[in-house]
C-alpha cells in the first residue's frame, strides 16, 4: 500500500514537471495545446473535461461545475488565469466555451434524467394519463381504447390491464420514452410493436416431419414467437439507457453528436436508437424465449459499451446535430 502511494505522488509529480516543459517548450498551456491539436467532438471536450478536473487550481477545478449562464464568465476568468490575451488567441475562447457547455450540459441532463426517474406515476395526475392515452393513441391509432382499465394494453406490451404499476422501476421517464419513441419514430416504433406480437417462422426437420401430421407440422412451423412485451421492453431499455448516462459511458456519443449542451431529446432519440437496435439483436440472437431476456440484453449493452469507447463514435448521426460541429 505504501509503495503504490509513494508511486501515485511520484507519477503526479512527474506529470506536472513535464506539463512545466512542454509549455515552456511550446509556449502554450495544456488547454490551448488540446484545442489546437484535436478536433472538436468527444476527443476534445474529454481531454478538456480530464485537465480541468485534474488541476490543481481550484477556479479550474470548478469550471466544470458552473451554471450554464456562467460559462462565458468563466472562460474569461481562465483566459486571464492563464495570461492568454483573446484578442490573439480568440479560437481558445471558443473552443473552451463548446467544451463546456457540453460538459456543464451532460451534467445537467442527468439531473434532469433523474428527476423524470424519481417522479413515480401517478393515475390521480391528468396530465400522466394524458400521456399514457396518447401513448394508445401513437401506437394504436385504429383500435379505440376501450376503457382506462383494460386488457388491451397488453397488445402494446404492458403487463396488465392498468399500466401504471409497470412504470415503478423507471417512473414518468419509461413513459416519456416510450411516448417519444411513439410520436417521433413512428414507423419504427409500429414496426417494432408488430414484430414483437409475430410468430416467428422455424423450419422444421424432416425427422419431426415424418412423426407429425400436417396439421401438426403447420401449428409447429409458427410455435416460436419473436416473443417480447414492447412496452416493458421499452422500460427496461430505458433503465439500460439511464444507466449508460448516468455512467458517462454516453459521453462519447453526445459530445460528438450535440455541438452545445446535450438536451432530454438527445437522450430521447438515443432511446429510440437502443430501441430499434435491440430488436434487431434480439432477432439476429434468436432467443429460445423471453426467459432468455436477460441474457440476451446483457450481451447488447456490452455491444453498446464497446462501441462507445470509439472516441470518434455517434450511435444515432441520423438524430444528431454533428454537422454543426465545426472545427472551432
Amino acid at each position: 500500500m505504501f509503495v503504490q502511494v509513494c508511486l501515485y505522488f511520484y507519477c503526479k509529480c512527474l506529470w506536472r514537471c513535464l506539463k512545466f516543459v512542454v509549455r515552456k517548450l511550446t509556449g502554450r498551456c495544456e488547454l490551448q495545446r488540446i484545442c489546437y491539436n484535436i478536433k472538436p467532438g468527444a476527443s476534445r471536450t474529454m481531454k478538456i473535461e480530464t485537465s480541468l478536473r485534474g488541476s490543481k487550481n481550484k477556479l479550474l477545478q470548478t469550471s466544470v461545475g458552473v451554471h450554464l449562464d456562467a460559462i462565458e464568465k468563466t472562460i474569461d476568468d481562465i483566459m486571464e488565469l492563464k495570461k492568454i490575451n483573446p484578442d490573439i488567441n480568440p479560437q481558445l475562447g471558443v473552443s473552451l466555451q463548446a467544451c463546456l457547455l457540453q460538459i456543464v450540459g451532460y451534467r445537467n441532463l442527468i439531473a434532469e434524467v433523474e428527476k423524470l426517474r424519481r417522479e413515480p406515476y401517478d393515475s390521480e395526475n391528468p396530465q400522466h394519463e394524458e400521456l399514457l392515452l396518447k401513448l394508445w393513441k401513437c401506437l394504436k391509432p385504429d383500435s379505440p381504447l376501450e376503457a382506462r382499465i383494460s386488457k388491451q394494453w397488453c397488445e402494446i406490451g404492458f403487463q396488465g390491464d392498468d399500466p401504471k404499476t409497470d412504470f415503478r422501476g423507471m417512473g414518468l421517464l419509461g413513459l416519456y420514452n416510450l411516448l417519444y419513441f411513439a410520436e417521433w419514430d413512428s414507423a419504427v416504433a409500429q414496426q417494432v410493436l408488430s414484430d414483437s406480437l409475430q410468430p416467428k417462422y422455424r423450419e422444421v426437420t424432416k425427422e419431426e416431419l415424418s412423426k407429425i401430421s400436417k396439421a401438426e407440422w403447420e401449428k409447429k412451423k409458427f410455435d416460436k414467437a419473436i416473443g417480447y412485451s414492447f412496452a416493458i421492453v421499452g422500460i427496461n431499455i430505458t433503465d439500460l439507457a439511464y444507466n449508460l448516462l448516468v455512467s458517462g459511458a454516453l459521453k462519447t456519443h453526445f459530445y460528438n453528436v450535440a455541438p452545445e449542451a446535450p438536451t432530454l431529446s438527445h437522450f430521447q432519440q438515443t432511446f429510440c436508437y437502443l430501441m430499434h437496435e435491440f430488436h434487431k439483436f434480439w432477432i439476429e440472437e434468436d432467443p429460445l424465449d423471453i426467459m432468455e431476456f436477460n441474457r440476451v440484453r446483457e450481451k447488447f449493452h456490452k455491444r453498446i459499451l464497446k462501441q462507445l469507447q470509439n472516441p470518434d463514435m455517434a450511435l444515432c448521426p441520423h438524430f444528431a446535430a454533428s454537422e454543426s460541429l465545426v472545427n472551432i
